[in-house]
């Protein structure tokens, strides 16, 4: 059996219904084709979402938390240039030393 694919506008929507609409997770899950338990997981993440907590393993569903997300691993890549950028600077001044 292969694994469906949703995107993350998907999962929104689908949450949506179920937080905005008023809709069951029943009724929206017949609405979008989807089972009951990737639908209650978005559900509770997009309401996790809206009260300010950022994913940590799945992408976010809000923009603010996918901005979030972007920032972070924005931050996570210049740490790591910044520390190659000391190793480098640490061996290059040894290196001139021994000169």
């Amino acid at each position: 059996m292969t694994r469906r694919y949703f995107s993350t506008d998907f999962k929104r929507d689908a949450a949506c219904l179920v937080l905005d609409k008023d809709y069951s997770v029943s009724e929206a899950c017949e609405a979008m084709g989807v089972g009951p338990t990737a639908l209650r997981r978005w559900v509770e993440q997009l309401r996790a979402e809206r009260s300010g907590k950022t994913p940590e393993k799945s992408k976010a569903m809000t923009v603010d938390q996918q901005r979030i997300q972007e920032l972070e691993a924005t931050i996570r890549r210049i740490e790591r240039e910044k520390e190659i950028l000391k190793k480098a600077t640490a061996l290059l001044m040894s290196d001139s030393l021994d000169r």
